[in-house]
């Protein structure tokens, strides 16, 4: 079967079996290997890729069935360096085999706005569905926090440059 999707901005035409997940074909046929297969059941959060604007676990998507753009923790990385070395300072990494979902889910919650970095319940609350045995979710909480913060920040001294400028 011919697959046609958009994966970190790239149209992208693939022939595949009909009942490949969007994890396989990422992993096995892209070569795009940041997503994790752990429970294969969409438990865990280690497989997690934005499809549209929602973090899914690509590992109970049939590749076939999206219809929107996915970007992965590759796709992402050069927007989400603020993000990444949050992670790295805060101590949100150990094994590193949940990071890119973490990460990737972090980025979106970031991005919809969803995270100000106020509300480490909510976060909390936001990241149940990805799990993590290494680093007891503290400096995971820690790290979008400080870069949610930082992302505000740096929207709010871009309006405040544009408003400047305009005045």
């Amino acid at each position: 079967m011919i697959v046609r999707l958009q994966i970190n901005g790239a149209p992208t035409t693939i022939h595949t079996a009909p009942g490949t997940t969007l994890l396989a074909l990422l992993r096995d046929e892209m070569g795009l290997t940041g997503a994790k297969e752990a429970c294969s059941r969409g438990d865990c959060g280690a497989c997690t890729v934005l499809v549209g604007e929602r973090a899914v676990p690509s590992c109970v998507v049939l590749a076939a069935r999206v219809d929107e753009p996915v970007r992965t923790v590759e796709g992402i990385a050069a927007d989400a360096t603020a993000l990444r070395e949050a992670f790295a300072d805060c101590g949100g990494l150990q094994c590193g085999y949940c990071t890119p979902g973490l990460v990737v889910r972090a980025y979106q919650l970031i991005e919809s706005g969803e995270c100000d970095g106020t509300d480490a319940d909510a976060v909390r609350r936001a990241l149940s569905g990805n799990f993590c045995r290494c680093t007891g979710y503290n400096g995971v909480i820690t790290a979008i926090e400080q870069a949610a913060i930082e992302q505000t920040a740096n929207e709010q001294a871009a309006i405040d440059r544009a408003a400047a400028e305009s005045a």
